[in-house]
């Protein structure tokens, strides 16, 4: 969900930018998707990913009229996912019916409502004994405060429980999140350096609360030229992280990420390749 003109980001979208850097695009199988469109609204996407030995695939459908999007996924288990989404039925509200074929009890209802100085998200799943979910932001476009809660009614007990406050400018975002029923605590910072490169930093640090164990992640961001993207990270476990992203045509993007992980011995680098094609 978008938020409003002047209005906080959804709760979702807390630490966003800096968790899009750190692990945004990065893959380790082989992906191959293409994708058409027509001036009648509709739009064709076909996946393909190998993982390991293993082939799965999906083919979706999105067709827009108006306010309406009805998004169709078929995937390689003949699953079939369908998403009815209706935009502005009221100013700011965002209405979204999904189900899933021939999952009878995968059906629910997604509300997001945007507003200058609140967002609010809430899921209901349509059983009989649902699972509820509900989020709210209240703030600025700068500032932001936030939680979201989730309750499962067949067990009467709550499932998650966060809360968060982020801080955005143009050139630089920071956040702190309370995660996991108050048992994890997580800040991110992202910084931009150099708008004509797009040279960017970012990290996160995560403390569990319990164990007092702390990880962190950081990473960087830059433009090599006007269609070729860099991207590196480094963990505290040692894990390096390289991503480099190619537009060799208009839309089109094939992109290459390596890993190496110096705790896995058998095997500590891991590659991927990514090719995005839209003719």
């Amino acid at each position: 969900m978008s938020k409003g003109p002047d209005g906080p980001v959804p709760f979702v979208n807390i630490g966003k930018r800096a968790k899009d850097l750190l692990y945004k695009d990065y893959n380790f199988d082989q992906k191959f998707s293409l994708s058409t469109s027509s001036s009648s609204g509709l739009n064709l996407t076909a996946t393909g990913v190998r993982i390991n030995e293993d082939f799965i695939g999906d083919i979706r459908t999105q067709h827009k009229s108006g306010r309406t999007t009805v998004d169709v996924i078929i995937d390689s288990d003949s699953k079939v996912s369908t998403t009815v989404t209706v935009d502005e039925a009221l100013t700011g509200l965002k209405t979204s019916f999904s189900f899933k074929v021939p999952d009878h009890k995968s059906g629910k209802l997604d509300l997001q409502y945007a507003h200058n100085r609140f967002a609010l998200n809430s899921t209901i799943g349509l059983t009989s004994a649902p699972l509820v979910e509900l989020a709210a932001t209240i703030g600025t476009s700068e500032l932001s405060f936030g939680a979201e809660v989730g309750f499962d009614s067949t067990s009467a007990s709550v499932t998650k429980y966060n809360s968060g406050i982020g801080y955005n400018k143009s050139d630089f975002s920071t956040s702190l999140l309370l995660a996991d029923k108050g048992e994890t605590l997580k800040a991110s910072y992202i910084h931009l350096f150099n708008p004509t490169n797009g040279a960017t930093v970012a990290a996160e640090v995560t403390h569990k609360l319990k164990t007092k164990e702390n990880y962190f992640t950081i990473g960087s961001s830059h433009a090599i030229d006007s269609s070729t993207l860099l991207k590196t990270r480094f963990s505290n476990s040692g894990k390096v992280g390289l991503l480099c992203q190619h537009e060799w045509r208009p839309k089109s993007l094939v992109t290459l990420s390596a890993e190496y992980d110096p705790k896995v011995v058998r095997s500590p680098s891991r590659f991927g390749m990514a090719i995005s094609v839209k003719p």
